[in-house]
């Protein structure tokens, strides 16, 4: 069978190959970049990502080292010169004193009196901030350890063409690829998108920001700060790196003026002037203009042809991260393309991922395009209204520290609620669990079928996974429960599912009684709770994961595995029935 074709390879094209290469999907990546030009092209450290706790460890799961990004120990939002909300994060640093809280802002009398600077607590994991040239330059090293996963660079596509068995892409060299499937990672600009016809209509210029890096010590080592309506300069953004790094984003003016490097170094002497008292010696190390824009492609699935990142979405305001759901984007494709690959899909697991994905990013840019007006109003009653409606202020700030943080409807946590992907009623045995049905599950720990303890996020990228809750099973050594209670019943009934599943136990689960049995995508949501081992149940939320039994068609990478490999074991069976006719 063909492999799979990903076209880009950015973060977003390489995360989608490094899942299929984890999957057993060969992979080719077309990159229109020369060789030797992907590493170079891109070594900006004005140019970074900012990566939420699950797709970073998404990445960590798929072999992908993120050693060169910091892990902040804490994110503050200032007004004026006040702190008006603070998240500690869990990490080495948490918890420790804060020489930020020793005299370095003292509040400011002109600041609403009811804006107190409450204190998140430790225990939120922190967000990854990294390069983008040193990500994809790590992604590229884990791809390059699978044997069945191919970069091809020079290869700019030109024309695409598709039939019943799959796709025929061109490259601008005269090459053709023959494909089973083609995702389009391609970026915002996106040839794919342009051959599909598929149309992405949105806004352009949302917002602008200037942005810098540069070398220096500001008071909150470790620690990202928002600061909003400063008494100098305008709307800023510090966010660290290693070896003492900062990128630093200034909201501009809507008016698309142009942007000086006289005009930069004003914003950077005025931040580093208010922040420290005088400005410290700093080092510059890039600089650079951007525009957000918000776009979303009508169709992400045409045929055998998807599209993802930035090729189907563009978001950015209030510091949300388009990357993030790029890479959502990755982990949801690539489960259900390699069970097309491997065993055939039906038209309902492969459209889902249009109708899940594309849904939850418009979630997020209707919520940011229902608080722009509010949160960046200028001039009538809007200005008015933000001075003298009590608390509307704190309220802007809150809005602006959920999207920086990536929580909240701005940036929270995706729901798959109306997935087709899930019986059509409720199971007969379905219970209430802390996680609703369409979510995330959370990261408990787990024994797995060898014994080892492991978080369940840790077996996320993979099979379908059922999980027993068994309080107790800590206690006891594994050869005691294995066989015994509902284990048997329940090892049988996994044995059975119609794709394959991973047997896992778990002590206890939030919301769960004991003896529930927790059904989870391979990409974490969970599909159902049930109470106990129901067998018939099991089956039929596993058939609704895979969207129904696969339709006919083209021979799958199981079936060329079964008539190579396992064509002697074929012989070997036909032979020993024509024996038991002969006696016959």
């Amino acid at each position: 069978m063909d492999p799979v074709t990903v076209v880009g390879a950015g973060p977003v094209g390489l995360a989608l190959a490094l899942a299929l290469s984890r999957h057993e999907v060969p992979v080719v990546v077309l990159d229109e970049r020369p060789a030797g030009d992907a590493d170079l092209a891109e070594r900006r450290l004005a140019r970074t990502a900012v990566l939420r706790p699950d797709t970073a460890a998404m990445l960590e799961r798929l072999g992908c080292t993120t050693a060169e990004g910091a892990r902040w120990t804490g994110w503050r939002t200032l007004r004026r010169r006040s702190t008006v909300a603070r998240v500690a994060f869990t990490g080495p640093d948490a918890g420790k004193e804060d020489p930020a809280d020793e005299g370095a802002f003292a509040p400011d009398d002109e600041h609403e009196p009811d804006a107190e600077a409450p204190d998140g607590g430790p225990g939120e994991p922190p967000p990854l901030h990294l390069p983008q040239h040193a990500l994809v330059r790590e992604l590229r090293a884990a791809l390059a350890a699978h044997e069945t996963a191919r970069i091809v660079p020079d290869s700019r596509v030109t024309a695409l063409r598709q039939d019943g068995g799959g796709v025929t892409v061109e490259t601008q060299r005269g090459v053709a690829w023959r494909a089973s499937h083609l995702v389009g990672c391609d970026g915002a600009r996106s040839t794919v998108r342009k051959l599909l016809d598929a149309r992405f209509p949105g806004r352009t210029n949302v917002e602008r920001y200037a942005v810098a890096a540069l070398r220096t010590e500001l008071p909150w080592p470790g620690e990202a700060v928002l600061q909003r309506s400063p008494l100098r300069g305008v709307e800023v953004t510090a966010r660290p790196l290693p070896d003492g790094v900062w990128r630093l984003d200034w909201l501009l003016p809507p008016d698309g003026g142009l942007v000086t490097p006289e005009a930069l170094l004003g914003h950077i002497h005025d931040s580093l002037g208010a922040w420290c008292g005088d400005v410290p010696p700093y080092e510059l190390l890039d600089t650079g203009v951007y525009a957000v824009h918000h776009r979303l492609a009508r169709r992400w699935r045409i045929g055998r042809a998807f599209l993802a990142g930035d090729a189907a979405h563009l978001l950015g305001t209030f510091g949300t991260q388009g990357l993030d759901e790029g890479l959502r984007d990755a982990g949801n494709l690539a489960w259900k393309l390699a069970l097309a690959w491997h065993h055939g899909a039906s038209e309902a697991l492969l459209d889902s991922y249009e109708e899940e994905r594309r849904e939850a990013v418009g979630c997020l840019l209707r919520s940011a395009d229902r608080a722009l007006p509010a949160v960046r109003g200028t001039g009538g009653w809007r200005t008015v209204r933000r001075s003298v409606v009590p608390g509307s202020v704190r309220l802007h700030d809150a809005i602006l520290t959920e999207g920086h943080l990536g929580r909240g409807e701005l940036a929270g946590p995706v729901l798959y609620g109306r997935t087709p992907l899930a019986p059509a009623t409720p199971p007969d045995g379905s219970v209430p669990v802390g996680t609703p049905v369409g979510a995330p599950v959370e990261d408990v720990p787990v024994t797995a079928p060898d014994g080892s303890s492991v978080r369940l996020h840790d077996r996320l990228d993979g099979d379908l996974l059922v999980v027993l809750i068994a309080p107790g099973t800590g206690v006891w050594e594994r050869r005691h429960w294995l066989g015994a209670g509902l284990m048997p019943g329940l090892a049988a009934a996994v044995d059975g599912l119609p794709m394959r599943a991973e047997l896992l136990v778990a002590e206890g689960y939030p919301g769960a009684a004991a003896h529930t049995v927790l059904v989870v995508r391979p990409d974490g949501y969970l599909v159902a709770a049930l109470s106990g081992v129901r067998a018939a149940e099991l089956t039929a939320c596993a058939d609704a994961t895979r969207g129904g039994a696969p339709e006919p068609g083209p021979a799958t990478g199981a079936d060329l595995v079964k008539e190579t490999a396992g064509g002697a074991a074929e012989d070997a069976v036909e032979a020993a029935a024509r024996e038991a006719s002969a006696k016959r």
